[in-house]
């Protein structure tokens, strides 16, 4: 049997958010990667996407955030809350060299990072499928092995392996990567899109046991968003006929006012979501691996907080790999720095998450979401202090 096999300094397992900008600038600091992903580009995924300050920045950084906008993903300047009959609108302001924000579709974005590593020589191969993780006597791990959509066998040399995978990381099993802490996951999420009405900004509601909320994406749509207890989720399921239903009960209950507003609209999606999401943490390296994005750290829907997350720990795993791979430092003590670094930037944002997601009675939840605020700005100004990996190298016209 032929098997289509390549060397490479890093293969990244997972083409979307983590993946995509871990092997751009990668190659960007002249590095060979290939970046894999099961899915064929454009596709969508179940995903929040409402970019948080620190998202916006690293796009910025990476000189993305024009192209982004130039999908037609508007600009966001505004952002509306309203909490115990008080509702209080106030302007994105420019902090950290950003003064918006932008919730661009999944299926658009991840397409738009995936070229931008391919332009800068990363090798992107879709809709090739990872089984799992070459290890050599030692254990150290040297690539992956899979196939490709025609069945072919697919095998790939590195001297290290990246995994980006998701939530239910097959590279994280493979490698044996630990879950570290595991917290509440009693969180559930659900969304559609809507067009036929003018969205002003973001829209935040909180009430008893829910935020609900609005966001403004491509094609003059929005996606309206409701967050819950799983069990007040499941207990709306159980009394409705579909899931649409269930979504409309909830939101009505949250978010009346809105509820209402969508009648006059239209709904161009079904229902979708997760009725119980994880808040996690594994093992992020080994023996020539390492773990980014939702297969490293999952945390509950209520921030909106993952892809920059992401794109943030991108940027650390990727300078980590660059001092190794020129040698300027110890592999392990590379891989160590960026998760001892990653360990101390995610903290707050994550025991925020919790405690949200443990939907507290309103005032307290309010409070929380001021903490969430601050805890944004702090990263971001930490990010937009941080040099780029590879400075000097990561350059462009």
């Amino acid at each position: 049997m032929q098997i289509n096999r390549h060397r490479h300094d890093v293969v990244v397992v997972g083409a979307r958010a983590a993946g995509a900008a871990v092997g751009l600038l990668l190659a960007r600091l002249g590095h060979d990667v290939v970046v894999v992903d099961r899915a064929v580009f454009p596709a969508d995924t179940l995903s929040t996407h409402q970019l948080a300050r620190t998202g916006v920045l690293a796009l910025h950084r990476w000189g993305l955030l024009d192209e982004v906008l130039a999908t037609g993903a508007p600009a966001i300047r505004q952002v509306t809350f309203t909490a115990d009959g008080e509702t209080v609108t106030r302007p994105v302001k420019d902090k950290a060299g950003v003064d918006l924000l932008v919730a661009p579709r999944r299926y658009v974005l991840d397409t738009l990072l995936a070229d931008a590593a391919v332009a800068a020589g990363a090798h992107v191969r879709l809709g090739v499928t990872i089984d799992g993780v070459r290890l050599d006597a030692s254990g150290h791990a040297i690539g992956v092995y899979g196939h490709d959509r025609a069945g072919a066998a697919v095998e790939i040399d590195a001297r290290f392996v990246i995994g980006a995978d998701g939530l239910g990381s097959g590279l994280a099993r493979s490698v044996g990567a630990r879950v570290v802490e595991r917290r509440d996951h009693g969180g559930a999420a659900q969304y559609a899109y809507f067009d036929g009405l003018p969205w002003t900004g973001i829209e935040l509601v909180a009430a008893d046991r829910a935020l609900a909320g609005v966001f403004p994406t491509h094609h003059g749509q929005a996606c309206v968003w409701v967050c819950t207890p799983t069990l007040d989720a499941r207990a709306s399921r159980r009394r409705s006929s579909t899931h649409e239903d269930a979504f409309t009960a909830l939101l009505s209950r949250a978010a009346p006012e809105l509820a209402g507003r969508l009648r006059a609209g239209r709904r161009t999606s079904p229902v979708t979501g997760m009725l119980r999401m994880p808040n996690l943490v594994r093992q992020t390296h080994g023996q020539g691996w390492a773990l980014v994005g939702d297969a490293a750290v999952h945390r509950d829907a209520v921030t909106g907080y993952g892809l920059s997350d992401a794109y943030r720990d991108a940027e650390l795993l990727a300078a980590a790999l660059h001092e190794a791979l020129t040698e300027n430092t110890d592999e392990q003590c590379a891989l160590a720095g960026y998760q001892a670094e990653r360990d101390r930037v995610f903290r707050d944002v994550f025991e925020l998450t919790c405690a949200l997601a443990a939907y507290p009675p309103v005032p307290e939840f309010v409070e929380l979401q001021k903490q969430l605020g601050q805890a944004i700005d702090t990263q971001s100004a930490d990010l937009a202090a941080r040099p780029l990996p590879g400075e000097r190298q990561l350059t462009w016209v």
